[in-house]
């Protein structure tokens, strides 16, 4: 099942950071961890103007998968320890036309 989720998530200051994570999501071993935890091609994404933050709208078909890939799998975890300041994942749920969210799990790396 298929469940929409919003990721939030703030990068460590100092260059390169963005291109860096997104050089990694767009890569072959970026992509077969994604596919683990969500449906790739449905996958919005959006970056701040000045590339400290990235959004991601998922849908999301393994939760723990995706708190793990977030936090680092053997794949991941490297490129997130580099990155990875913070995030927040949101739960996305459509009650009468109007999305609610409900703030899942956060956590900041230091």
């Amino acid at each position: 099942m298929e469940k929409e989720m919003l990721v939030v998530a703030k990068f460590k200051e100092g260059e390169g950071k963005f291109e860096k994570f997104m050089g990694f999501m767009q890569s072959p071993e970026g992509l077969a961890e994604r596919q683990k935890v969500a449906v790739v091609e449905k996958t919005i994404g959006s970056v701040t103007p000045d590339k400290s933050t990235v959004m991601f709208k998922i849908f999301c078909t393994d939760e723990a998968a995706l708190n793990k890939f977030i936090e680092g799998t053997e794949v991941s975890k490297p490129i997130m320890d580099d990155v990875m300041q913070s995030y927040t994942i949101y739960d996305l749920t459509k009650v009468k036309g109007r999305i609610i969210y409900e703030k899942l799990h956060g956590n900041t790396h230091i």
